[in-house]
């Protein structure tokens, strides 16, 4: 539910320097004319500014058993408003929670995999997804992880934003994890 604030000002138009105001805000216009600027002896007027406070942001959590479950006390996503915050995921099997192998091909694969599984439960695509992050436990992968993450954003449509780091380390000495925000269909 929306409050509205309604405030009025008292303001002494001989005081003003410009030859005219207009101020424009969220919610609120207030305009002051030439000719009140004209007198130094311009009596006070009022200006009334009407702002609307905005709703509680509401959350809710997105939780599928077809991705890992979180390994501490964080949700797997998080809807609110019209954007979805997915953790960052990792290469583990859903169903056995350990790592689908030690190569960073393969847990790129089941990261992007797990990925999906909670975009789709939270009604969304990769091709609602607007910004990733990648950290990997090397740098030097990074080419190998490119050529996977691209079957997953292919071309022609455009790429999410990106930003890719070498980490120190990472849960349960994964080589890759990726976390992402996407856009909720209206």
């Amino acid at each position: 539910m929306a409050s509205w604030i309604i405030a009025a000002t008292a303001v002494d138009a001989g005081k003003l320097r410009s030859r005219a105001l207009v101020a424009v805000g969220v919610g609120c216009v207030s305009i002051i004319g030439h000719h009140l600027l004209r007198s130094a002896r311009t009596p006070a007027f009022a200006c009334l500014r009407i702002s609307r406070t905005p709703n509680p942001i509401v959350k809710e959590a997105v939780q599928t058993d077809k991705a890992p479950l979180a390994l501490g006390p964080y949700s797997q996503a998080i809807k609110t408003n019209n954007l979805l915050f997915v953790s960052g995921v990792l290469g583990l099997v859903p169903e056995t929670g350990k790592f689908v192998s030690e190569t960073v091909e393969e847990q790129t694969e089941q990261v992007l995999k797990n990925m999906g599984m909670i975009l789709e439960a939270s009604g969304a695509s990769y091709s609602s997804v607007v910004k990733t992050t990648i950290m990997l436990a090397d740098l030097k992968d990074f080419k190998k992880v490119n050529e996977i993450y691209a079957k997953f954003f292919p071309a022609p449509a455009p790429a999410p934003a990106r930003s890719t780091f070498q980490v120190a380390a990472l849960p349960m000495d994964a080589r890759i994890e990726i976390e992402c925000t996407a856009v909720l269909p209206q």
